[in-house]
């Protein structure tokens, strides 16, 4: 280029004295992705949150996890309650995507379906799409589940036996079956039903599979599911890239995630940020806002290290005023004070740009209210949270102090209409995790919000 300059013209081209070369076009995304996470253990209320931003969606899609999920929405007193769908599916303007990383118990799909049809739900026919190559969740996979459990005995992870840790493992070891082996070929899916049942057999020989009358039933769900079918990876970038509003509705929660969770105590899948891009196949870039849902207090169902747990009349008073029962399993969930320390940990790992906060008004009826801000482990301060589950179980929760408010808060619409001490209940998660409380949730209703 004789050490010159190159000088763009008007035609969008670069000068060279020997030929011109056309510059490639830069496609600009033209609308981004809202992301819905879970900020603790889960059952925070992302259903609320869903429920609120699928409003104005176009597209809610799940990402990673099973029918080991539970989402409540309350709409006019009628609870509606998804497993593996997106609760967002209750917006009838929006397209319901159930995307690669989701794995799918077609029996319970279909159950969900008609239970909450018979609730209200409308016209899910025409708004649902289910990725090619999200893999099946059999009920053997569920049996496995249990089995495993019992090995474990006191070492039991209290999963919810939903089959979902194996038919991940089947996943990894590559001999899992997907949506699109179920709709290809049918004697090549029942060759590889076969392998992978007997592979199973062998390492727990009691468990019994009628394998023709199950290949006769997966036939049937092949026709019954193949119209909602399709490749989700190019449906979800053809929205976005159509200016589509997508809404990405996380299940589980940060500290169920299978890397940054508390280990072993955690789900199947990534339920942070990561399995966003890997269960739907967007990139980085197409993501905006990352919502955080935070319960005003936590919980946690199963077992596993609680370092906040209330074990006297206070947790029993958020248990029985937050009515805390797991949406999937019906089990008592443990409760207790809010985690900052947790929380800090979960959004350095999620990067949330906003917090939902939810269920405010549980602690209406608290005189004194404490919080969380860090933890010591062995008389020392740490600034990190434990990777091994033994340190979290032995850490000592530093507090902070507030009056409680004692006054009814369900009703209150705008942020300066709640008492004092609640605001300052709000400021002080702001400060903690520098990131703004956009919405707090003050009530089961759809309507029970005080956006700020």
């Amino acid at each position: 280029m004789s050490g010159k300059i190159q000088q763009l013209n008007g035609d969008d081209t670069l000068s060279s004295p020997r030929k011109k070369t056309k510059i490639c076009q830069i496609p600009v995304v033209t609308s981004k992705a809202t992301v819905v996470l879970g900020a603790q253990w889960g059952d925070e209320g992302k259903g609320k949150a869903v429920d609120m931003l699928a409003a104005k969606a176009d597209v809610v899609c799940r990402c990673q996890g099973g029918n080991n999920a539970g989402h409540t929405v309350v709409i006019d007193g009628t609870k509606y309650f998804f497993h593996l769908l997106p609760s967002g599916i209750i917006s009838s303007r929006c397209i319901a995507v159930l995307g690669n990383g989701v794995v799918i118990h077609l029996p319970g799909l279909f159950d969900e379906l008609e239970t909450n049809e018979e609730k209200g739900l409308k016209d899910w026919h025409d708004r649902l799409i289910i990725s090619d190559r999200a893999h099946i969740v059999f009920d053997f996979h569920q049996q496995v589940d249990g089995m495993q459990e019992l090995e474990k005995g006191s070492q039991s992870l209290g999963t919810t036996k939903k089959g979902i840790g194996p038919t991940y493992s089947s996943k990894a070891t590559r001999n899992g079956l997907r949506i699109c082996d179920l709709l290809g070929d049918y004697d090549e899916f029942s060759k590889k039903f076969n392998i992978l049942v007997e592979q199973y057999q062998r390492m727990f020989p009691l468990l019994h599979v009628d394998v023709d009358a199950e290949l006769e039933r997966y036939k049937e769900f092949a026709e019954r599911i193949r119209p909602y079918v399709t490749e989700t990876v190019t449906f979800l970038h053809k929205a976005l890239k159509e200016g589509k509003k997508v809404l990405v509705e996380g299940a589980n929660a940060a500290m169920l995630d299978i890397d940054f969770g508390t280990y072993p105590f955690v789900t199947s899948s990534n339920c942070s940020i990561g399995g966003v891009f890997t269960g739907l196949g967007v990139a980085p870039k197409s993501i905006g806002e990352v919502i955080g849902v935070v319960k005003a207090y936590t919980t946690r169902v199963g077992d596993g290290p609680f370092p906040t747990e209330l074990n006297d009349d206070i947790g029993e008073l958020l248990q029985t005023r937050g009515y805390e029962f797991g949406v999937t399993t019906k089990r008592k969930r443990r409760c207790g004070w809010l985690d900052l320390a947790l929380l800090k940990f979960t959004n350095k790992v999620n990067g949330y740009t906003s917090i939902f906060l939810t269920k405010l008004d549980i602690l209406d009826t608290l005189a004194e209210i404490k919080i969380c801000i860090g933890y010591r482990l062995n008389g020392k301060e740490i600034e990190h949270f434990p990777s091994h589950a033994s340190d979290l179980a032995k850490v000592e929760p530093i507090y902070n102090t507030i009056e409680g408010w004692m006054e009814k808060t369900e009703g209150v619409r705008s942020f300066d209409k709640l008492p004092l001490n609640a605001r300052k209940y709000v400021k002080m998660i702001e400060e903690h995790l520098e990131t703004p409380v956009k919405w707090i949730g003050v009530g089961a209703g759809r309507e029970s919000v005080i956006a700020i």
